[in-house]
């Protein structure tokens, strides 16, 4: 099980000092106005339907404080002296006093619901923007093996169900058992017998909850995951719309659905069945204790041992208490529930994050002399074979290295292990002879440029889109980084030019327009590395040309690595190297491997397009 529960998280709910003070006081502030209230009950009945001639609201208290000495440190003489004497006066008294009490409560209850809400939402905002900086730094392996569905689904929904929980908790659950236990307190004033048939209840109650509250923190989390298989299956319909349609799949799409709702249901009803059964069950022990209350009650009355006005308030007082601790039973379930999204959301927090543990290793200076794949070798989690097997490569810097093989040689992987997206599981990447490893991460990634075949595009302006990386940079690095992508000139005919809002996923643009503008973003930042991964597959022989010809200038200097089936971006490298099943076959110009390697020339003939 996670070391992250419900409690570890709610623990985080007393960070916020005014606004836990505040939830904590109000609440037994407006307990004790309602507990006090029920004891000022007592002596305006007494008032009404006593029968002495000498009973006045002045004498009542007066033989309050007499018969409970310790009163007489809270109730002063002096307040005793100025209490009315006459009967309607002091119930008038009393009654106006529950009124200032009614508002006061209100006020105090109002008070206690703002800053119990306040602070449950401002510590689930918290915890949801960890989660999701914590996502961010994952590594992206176990990304891949998680699904980004899954996380997604904990970052958002269990957030939301953890919320619920903790308002549970700090609204209702603090309100409801702060006033039962003033309730309770007040049955005790009156006559303390009564009280002994719920305390013989009480462990009895507890054992219910237990009981019901683990099925339901079972059933919980299997809610969650029929959720989160339920959110993987439309995102997959969804963003692969286009495939669906033509291939005729929307049957499918709706019955993988289908499915996928139905153990939702499945699953929520099991939690809502524990859900039901419990709040019965504890309503039944509730009428057990009262039968026994009123059981106790007849027979001290019987033997003159108790007033029958007492025995009224006392029930009435306990009937009070029970009636604020009975939800207690819905709320703490709410937060047995609220333990499962808690675990799943721990079990996402207690992944390390990459990088975390390298904020004290040096930076890496700008790179100036080489890049060296070592004896590098990589397997991709539950893969049967090696995606890479003892690469070695050296590619000097300036130098332009064009990598090309079959689909699934291991092209793509080795240019991810350069910023670290994977770490090889034996040999080593250097930059300058400093293994990628030692070095700090930021540092890395910052001179690297990447430009993958599947561009990064957000729902907001281009020039949002071109610094989503975080760089600072002026108006004219921004169009010069336009015009060597070959995308100032569609960038400039748009209405709004660079302040031009895009839709998600970069819609409105062609591919070709959207691979022009992930390259631009990758020339902001002046990187001393680039990589291109089939960077121009969706780009036009023209635009390609043009952009070539600008790389050419803006490659001087620095290193570039390109993953191409475009003939002419290889023909323009400096080197070719070509990969077979996860191995370096040979490198080369086109030149020479046209004339000593098949693999070479078959790819030329077959993949490479001219």
């Amino acid at each position: 099980m996670s070391q992250y529960t419900f409690w570890t998280f709610a623990r985080r709910l007393l960070r916020r000092k005014t606004l836990a003070a505040g939830t904590i006081v109000f609440s037994m502030v407006s307990a004790g106005g309602m507990a006090a209230g029920i004891v000022a009950i007592g002596p305006m009945l007494q008032l009404i339907l006593g029968d002495g001639a000498g009973e006045n609201l002045q004498s009542i208290v007066a033989a309050q404080v007499a018969d409970k000495p310790w009163l007489g440190s809270v109730v002063p003489q002096a307040l005793i002296d100025i209490l009315p004497t006459d009967r309607f006066a002091g119930v008038a008294l009393i009654l106006a006093g529950l009124c200032a009490l009614t508002v006061f409560g209100a006020l105090t209850n109002f008070l206690h619901l703002y800053c119990s809400l306040t602070l449950a939402t401002a510590t689930v905002a918290e915890i949801r923007v960890e989660a999701f900086r914590h996502a961010l730094r994952l590594p992206f392996g176990t990304v891949l093996r998680r699904g980004p569905t899954e996380i997604v689904s904990r970052i958002v929904r269990d957030t939301a169900e953890l919320e619920r929980g903790m308002t549970a908790l700090t609204s209702k659950a603090l309100a409801q058992c702060t006033k039962g236990i003033a309730a309770f307190i007040a049955a005790v004033w009156f006559d303390w017998r009564l009280t002994i048939a719920a305390i013989v209840v009480a462990p009895a109650l507890a054992v219910v909850l237990r009981k019901f509250g683990k099925r339901i923190h079972k059933g919980s989390r299997k809610t969650l995951e029929a959720y989160e298989e339920l959110l993987r299956v439309s995102n997959e319909s969804m963003q692969g719309l286009r495939g669906v349609k033509t291939t005729l799949g929307e049957g499918a799409a709706r019955r993988r659905f289908g499915r996928a709702n139905r153990r939702v249901v499945r699953e929520d009803r099991r939690v809502r069945m524990a859900r039901a059964i419990s709040s019965p069950l504890v309503e039944l022990l509730a009428i057990v204790a009262i039968s026994g209350m009123a059981l106790v009650a007849a027979h001290e009355i019987i033997k003159g041992r108790m007033q029958f006005d007492r025995f009224l308030l006392s029930l009435g007082a306990l009937g009070l208490a029970g009636s604020n601790l009975r939800p207690l039973a819905g709320l703490l379930n709410d937060v047995q529930a609220a333990a499962a999204p808690a675990e799943r959301l721990g079990d996402i927090l207690s992944v390390p994050g990459e990088g975390l543990r390298e904020r004290d290793l040096p930076r890496l200076p700008r790179h100036t002399r080489s890049i060296e794949f070592r004896g590098v070798r990589f397997r991709y989690e539950g893969a049967e074979r090696e995606a890479l097997r003892g690469v070695d490569l050296r590619i000097a810097h300036g130098e332009f290295v064009a990598i090309v093989g079959p689909n699934g040689c291991g092209k793509t992987t080795l240019a991810s292990l350069l910023p670290r997206i994977f770490d090889p599981v034996e040999g080593a990447v250097l930059v300058d002879g400093t293994d990628v490893r030692a070095a700090n991460l930021r540092s890395l990634r910052a001179q690297i440029g990447v430009v993958p075949q599947e561009p990064l595009l957000v729902r907001g302006s281009i020039r949002e889109n071109l610094l989503i990386g975080g760089a600072v940079s002026s108006e004219d690095a921004l169009q010069r980084a336009l015009e060597l992508a070959h995308a100032a000139n569609f960038v400039d005919r748009l209405p709004q030019g660079l302040d031009s809002m895009l839709g998600e996923g970069g819609s409105g643009l062609s591919g070709g327009q959207r691979q022009r503008l992930a390259i631009a973003r990758a020339l902001v930042g002046d990187p001393s590395i680039l990589v291109l991964d089939e960077a121009t597959s969706q780009i036009d022989a023209e635009s390609e040309a043009q952009i070539s010809a600008a790389i050419d200038d803006f490659r001087r200097g620095r290193t570039l690595i390109a993953i191409a089936h475009r003939l002419s971006t290889v023909r323009s490298a400096d080197r070719i190297v070509v990969m077979e099943e996860g191995t370096v076959r040979d490198s080369g110009t086109h030149g020479e491997l046209m004339e000593r390697c098949e693999l070479y020339q078959r790819l030329v003939n077959t993949q490479l397009v001219g």
